[in-house]
């Protein structure tokens, strides 16, 4: 069998295409992801935190207004990702909290990084700066706020990203499209 792209004219057009590709679908994902950032901090801190912490009012678990002031970054990185083994080997804050709470275990988070963790910390300081308002005894009636963008025209990332999908897979069909034709025509069988 011949190499197919050796005579493709259009092949260095190919490789550029899939490169342009590859490196925007992965700047996307990976972009700014290395970077604390409070939005993000939110995000997690309401999908592993809020169940049992608020950052105003003990919940079950402490209030965490300010605790980036009562103890060191990297204690808050170990005592999330590993709390019972800092209560075990004898820690004396963590066997503080511990005990203040009635020896409720929190549950280990080994699965974040360090920047997942400093995240919800900085998440913790912005909202502490806002004043506590009083829960209203009642739910009031209003428009509901969309988390995320539904899929329209107007979430312009993502539709770009689904045009340069569409138009790659275009030019890969008829890229084997021509090379198909081109060893049938040299290969008649």
């Amino acid at each position: 069998m011949i190499n197919a792209l050796k005579y493709f004219p259009g092949k260095y057009f190919a490789i550029l295409m899939v490169m342009v590709t590859c490196f925007l679908f992965l700047a996307r994902q990976h972009s700014f992801a290395q970077n604390v950032s409070a939005d993000e901090g939110k995000k997690l801190f309401q999908g592993r935190c809020a169940s049992c912490h608020n950052v105003n009012k003990t919940l079950t678990g402490p209030a965490l207004a300010k605790v980036d002031e009562r103890h060191s970054m990297p204690w808050i990185i170990s005592f999330v990702k590993g709390s019972q083994a800092m209560v075990k080997s004898g820690d004396k804050e963590a066997l503080d909290v511990f005990n203040k709470h009635n020896q409720i275990v929190m549950p280990d988070h080994p699965d974040l990084s360090d920047n997942q963790i400093e995240s919800i910390v900085a998440y913790i300081k912005t909202e502490a700066k806002n004043p506590v308002a009083d829960a209203a005894p009642f739910a009031r009636p209003g428009k509901k706020v969309l988390h995320r963008m539904p899929l329209s025209i107007y979430n312009y990332p993502f539709m770009i990203g689904y045009v340069a999908l569409i138009l790659l897979m275009i030019g890969v069909l008829i890229s084997l499209v021509n090379i198909k034709s081109y060893e049938s025509h040299v290969h008649p069988e």
